[in-house]
């Protein structure tokens, strides 16, 4: 779960949350390293979609943070998964355009770039909480 923040400082959720970015712009994987490195969360890294997918086939990755260009093939490939983790849009032009798309085409949120640290975490933060609850009211009716 989110901590409070105290004093300005950044909180992380205090488990291990696996990320995946996938963008072409290495000063945008920078700073989400840049971001996760003071945290136990786990970032790895893809240029493509093609191949993020072949690491998200092999390792539980919760949130998927995916710029704007080609995020509707990402969300589309992530349909295909048994348990897909939740996708992230990120976008130097974010607006209530692309916000209000994505949403309704099943992504989890939209963060702008450049990032702003307490945002990426409140939003990967909750994406990851709710990744690790959408199954658990069908789990509790099977018990």
């Amino acid at each position: 779960m989110a901590h409070a923040m105290l004093q300005g400082e950044v909180q992380f959720a205090a488990a291990t949350v696996s990320v995946m970015s996938v963008g072409r712009a290495d000063e945008d994987q920078d700073a989400l390293r840049n971001i996760f490195d003071t945290s136990s969360w786990e970032l790895d890294t893809s240029h493509s979609v093609q191949t993020a997918l072949s690491s998200l086939q092999a390792a539980d990755v919760s949130v998927v943070l995916c710029e704007s260009a080609t995020w509707r093939e990402m969300l589309e490939a992530l349909s295909h998964l048994p348990d897909p983790p939740l996708l992230v849009v990120t976008s130097r032009h974010a607006d209530e355009r692309l916000w209000a798309e994505a949403l309704n085409l099943g992504a989890y949120d939209v963060l702008a770039k450049p990032y702003e640290p307490t945002e990426v975490i409140r939003v990967v933060s909750a994406a990851h909480l709710r990744r690790q609850h959408r199954n658990t009211p069908a789990r509790m009716a099977g018990a």
